[in-house]
């Protein structure tokens, strides 16, 4: 019997949001905190802030998290002077890495730097394993010089290790509107590719290759799942397969107040269909998740992240 564990982080105005919090579910559909709530690790490094987290569990069996480096509890006061196109531009250019062998004892914070002076801020990672090379692929979305610091696009690297990374490539740019929060699944040999479309549609859309990076085409029948949604206000999908096959995908709602906030449900049978229903009523989740990434687990490591408790003094 398997588990999940979503690592998220909270919409608040304090920095206490921006950091690691776990939510678990026996089945994928009623969640819970971890920790009473309260964050998992804290970031002290780069922007003193983490957002947009990955999770994977590599082929050694070791836990990895990936995160945006960005406090806007900090930052929009400070060093960004109130504007979004001023992070863009001139945010971080690190992710922050943190490693784990039981999911409880966590690794010091790291900062990997995966961008160079020619990207704007690197937002949003997702990882993903490569069975054909052996190896990870880290895809991100970031501004870059090459078009002025316009409109972003989805780049990625390799690693085999999380220490050792390629050079950072174009994975995908889209021709008429930024692109962000992608996200990556396999499913019968093929790859799906969930992204935020800033323009034409504005919200998420569903691409498909036969190849981790590409060339992707547009699944048009998943536009029709979303159609009723108001698109601007969902991004930051993400997926995850559950024990009887159908695939759940949580599309994060924003732009209304921080209490209403957090992920919204929806089912489908295959991703290859594109055919997703919004499935609110069947999910219980205890406060507004925001923009995370769900992992399987055995029952074991849910026992044990239900009884994790962390004392104040031990951030």
């Amino acid at each position: 019997m398997q588990a999940y564990l979503f690592v998220h982080f909270k919409e608040k105005r304090t920095p206490d949001g921006e950091q690691v919090y776990f939510g678990i579910s026996k089945d994928g559909f009623q969640w819970e905190t971890v920790n009473e709530g309260n964050p998992v690790l804290w970031s002290y490094y780069g922007d003193k802030g983490v957002r947009d987290f990955t999770i994977t569990r590599t082929k050694a069996g070791k836990f990895v998290i990936l995160a945006t480096d960005l406090s806007l509890a900090y930052g929009m006061l400070n060093q960004y002077q109130h504007s979004w196109a001023e992070i863009s531009r001139n945010g971080s250019k690190c992710l922050v890495l943190w490693e784990s062998d039981d999911l409880i004892h966590w690794s010091e914070q790291r900062m990997v730097q995966l961008g160079n002076e020619d990207f704007g801020c690197l937002w949003a990672p997702d990882i993903i394993y490569d069975k054909h090379r052996d190896d990870y692929v880290v895809h991100w979305s970031s501004s870059h010089r090459s078009n002025d610091y316009g409109e972003k696009g989805i780049y990625y690297a390799r690693t085999r290790d999380f220490v050792h990374f390629s050079e950072a490539r174009l994975l995908m740019q889209k021709e008429d509107s930024g692109i962000i929060d992608s996200a990556i699944y396999e499913e019968d040999g093929k790859y799906y590719l969930f992204l935020k479309s800033e323009n034409n549609p504005t919200g998420i859309i569903l691409m498909t290759s036969e190849h981790i990076t590409g060339p992707y085409e547009k699944i048009t029948a998943f536009d029709d799942s979303m159609a009723a949604l108001e698109g601007g206000h969902y991004e930051a999908p993400t997926a995850v397969q559950l024990a009887d096959g159908r695939w759940c995908l949580f599309a994060d709602h924003f732009g209304v107040s921080a209490e209403k906030q957090g992920y919204v449900p929806f089912i489908a049978e295959k991703l290859a269909d594109g055919k997703f229903v919004r499935s609110d009523q069947a999910f219980t989740i205890p406060y507004g998740f925001k923009h995370g990434t769900i992992l399987k687990i055995s029952m074991e490591e849910y026992d044990r992240l239900k009884a994790f408790k962390k004392m104040p003094s031990e951030y």
